[in-house]
């Protein structure tokens, strides 16, 4: 992966979990990395790990458009280019439609700024200086991407928002050398689900899941940045993933039945 080196990447959300396991791997592998976060503490600790002049994060609401243009302004300013956009930024939500009632359209606009628009924002603003370098953009999606999940409702639209915006973004840029490209992490040990919003829009707290039994950030960001260098289509991440995504496509009421069993114990939502 040494096509990393002295390329100027821009990552979204990079201050905590894969985000942040994906600047470390490119800082390693010489890459000069701009990045951004909403939390100081987190940009602070980052910035203490990383070597001086190779790392820039900024204080960044992907849902704002201003921001992605200061943030992409910024990498141009300091690097002269942008080879590599990887939109990272996410936000989860947990919580049943029936239960949230009119309460949960607020939280399901704010996940689709954050996962869908902050993706948008990035990309629009950096198109021209990716088209300069034929670079890459990389949209970071999720299973849920491919099968909407129980209690993840907003959380899926994103993710089948941002594959369907991804692909037609693709498509347009067949003739430019624009590689265009989204992977889909299973479930994966970070802190997306602490922070996961309930249907009232107040972080979750806690994750319902076994985090240790997960893949860990580290060993997911390489998997994404060796297929970025091999400019592969889509990654599919996981046997519990590749499972969903071939049960769903061939199998859909077969997979309604086993994801249901899946998230639900006794009629309740428990993951």
């Amino acid at each position: 992966m040494n096509q990393f080196a002295n390329k100027t990447v821009v990552v979204t959300g990079g201050t905590d979990g894969i985000g942040r396991a994906l600047v470390l791997h490119l800082l390693d592998l010489g890459a000069q990395v701009v990045t951004c976060g909403r939390s100081q503490q987190k940009i602070l600790e980052l910035e203490a790990e990383s070597p001086i002049g190779k790392l820039c994060v900024l204080n960044v609401d992907v849902a704002v458009e201003k921001d992605c243009e200061r943030l992409i302004n910024h990498a141009v300013k300091m690097f002269g280019g942008i080879d590599v956009l990887i939109n990272n930024a996410g936000i989860s939500m947990r919580g049943l439609m029936e239960e949230g009632g009119k309460g949960i359209i607020p939280v399901i606009k704010k996940v689709m700024d954050i996962n869908f628009f902050g993706a948008v924002h990035s990309t629009t603003f950096a198109l021209p200086h990716l088209i300069h370098s034929r670079g890459v953009v990389v949209g970071i999606s999720s299973i849920a991407g491919y099968r909407g999940l129980p209690g993840r409702s907003g959380y899926s639209a994103s993710k089948f928002a941002l594959q369907g915006w991804l692909e037609s973004l693709k498509t347009e840029l067949v003739d430019k050398g624009v590689h265009v490209m989204w992977v889909s992490p299973g479930f994966t040990a970070s802190n997306i689900r602490n922070v996961a919003l309930d249907q009232t829009g107040a972080a979750q707290g806690e994750s319902p899941l076994d985090e240790n039994q997960l893949m860990d950030a580290s060993t997911c960001a390489n998997i994404i940045l060796n297929a970025i260098a091999k400019r592969k289509r889509t990654v599919v991440m996981t046997f519990q993933g590749k499972q969903t995504v071939f049960l769903n496509r061939f199998f859909p009421s077969l997979a309604d039945m086993l994801v249901r069993k899946f998230f639900f114990k006794k009629g309740e939502l428990v993951k």
